[in-house]
C-alpha cells in the first residue's frame, strides 16, 4: 500500500498523525499492527480481536505525541491499561510464570519532556514501590500509580529522564535519587550517588552508576531479576541482541566501554527494561552471555556523530 492508504484518517481506523517523531513507544507495545516506514511509525494494518485493540489502546496511551488515533473520535479512557504490569507490556500479553504479576508495571503516558522514556513502577515485599523514571506529569496520574501503594523513591536513570522527577517525588512524599554526574538535572535531589562502586540503595535494590550515554548515567537491578538500564542499553527488536546507541551517546563511548567492562561480571538479572528500546525476558545465563558479548563489542566502537537515524531499534 502507499503512503496515502497509510496516514490518512478516511483510509483506516487507527492512524498516525504527522507529530510522530519514531521514538519507537507504539511500536514496542502494538507490534505488528504498529512498524516504522520511512524514518517513522505507521500503522501496518487495523486490529483483529479485542487483544489487538487492547495493544492499540496501549499505545496510543503511551505515546508522548498523542499520535496514534482514530478520526473524530477521543480516546475512551476506560480502555487506558496504564499502570501495566509488565508481561502485559511485550506487546502479547503472554504471562511470566515465573515472576509475581505486580512486581513491576509500566507506567505509560511517556513524556515530551524525557524524550519519551518508558518509565516503571517496582513493587517491593513490604507493598511499597519505586517509581524508575517519570512519564508526564498529571495529579490524576500520580494518584492512580499510588493506589498500587505507597511511592517511597523515585531513581533516575540519567540527565534526560529528570523532567518530572522532583514535581512527583513531592507528590508522593518520596526521595528523588540521582548521580552527581547528572546532579545538575536535579540539583535538588534528596539522595546523591556518587563515584562507580555500586551501592544498595534500599533491600535487594543495587545502583551500578554506568557513565557513558551520560557523565551520571545508572543502572538500577532488583533482586538479580530487573534491570533498569535507562539508555545505557536496550533490547534490539532488529537485531534480537542487547544493543547500546552508539549514534545517540552524549558524554562518551570509551566511557561506556570501560564502565560495561568494570559492571558486566557483577551484574545478574533476567529482565532487560529499557527507557528506550525494547524490554525483553531471558534466563539469567543467557543475559550474562549477551552483555559479555555487548561489552567486547563496544569495546571496539569509536566516537561518532550524534544520529537518531541511525538507533537499530
Amino acid at each position: 500500500m502507499d503512503d496515502t492508504h497509510r496516514t490518512d484518517p478516511a483510509a483506516a481506523d487507527w492512524y498516525v498523525d504527522d507529530r510522530c517523531n519514531n521514538c519507537d513507544v507504539a511500536r514496542q507495545l502494538a507490534p505488528g499492527l504498529i512498524g516504522e516506514v520511512g524514518g517513522r511509525s505507521e500503522v501496518l494494518r487495523q486490529p483483529v480481536g479485542e487483544a489487538e485493540e487492547r495493544q492499540l489502546h496501549a499505545a496510543a496511551f503511551a505515546c508522548h505525541s498523542r499520535s496514534i488515533r482514530r478520526p473524530s473520535r477521543r480516546l475512551d479512557a476506560d480502555r487506558d491499561p496504564f499502570p501495566m504490569p509488565l508481561e502485559g507490556a511485550d506487546g502479547t500479553g503472554t504471562p511470566d510464570p515465573g515472576a509475581s504479576a505486580t512486581a513491576v508495571h509500566l507506567c505509560g503516558h511517556n513524556s515530551p519532556h524525557t524524550a519519551a522514556a518508558n518509565s516503571y513502577l517496582l513493587r517491593r515485599p513490604s507493598g511499597t514501590q519505586m517509581m524508575v523514571d517519570t512519564p508526564r506529569w498529571s495529579e490524576e496520574l500520580a494518584t492512580r500509580y499510588e493506589r498500587l501503594g505507597p511511592v517511597t523513591d523515585v531513581l533516575l536513570t540519567h540527565q534526560d529522564h529528570a523532567a518530572h522527577g522532583r514535581r512527583y517525588a513531592d507528590r508522593f512524599g518520596a526521595r528523588l535519587w540521582v548521580h552527581e554526574g547528572d546532579l545538575a538535572a536535579a540539583p535538588d535531589a534528596d539522595r546523591v550517588l556518587r563515584g562507580t562502586e555500586p551501592v544498595e540503595i534500599a533491600d535487594g535494590v543495587l545502583a551500578h552508576p554506568l557513565p557513558g550515554h551520560t557523565r551520571g548515567s545508572v543502572l538500577y537491578v532488583a533482586d538479580d531479576r530487573y534491570c533498569f538500564s535507562g539508555d545505557s542499553f536496550y533490547w534490539s527488536r532488529a537485531t534480537e541482541d542487547i544493543e547500546v546507541a552508539e549514534s545517540v551517546t552524549w558524554y562518551s563511548i570509551t566511557e561506556l566501554a570501560a564502565s560495561l567492562a568494570r559492571t558486566v561480571d557483577r551484574l545478574r538479572f533476567e529482565w532487560l527494561l529499557a527507557g528506550h528500546g525494547g524490554r525483553k525476558h531471558l534466563p539469567a545465563s543467557q543475559m550474562a552471555e549477551r552483555m559479555r558479548r555487548l561489552t567486547a563489542r563496544v569495546r571496539e566502537m569509536k566516537p561518532r556523530p550524534v544520529d537518531f537515524t541511525a538507533v537499530r531499534w
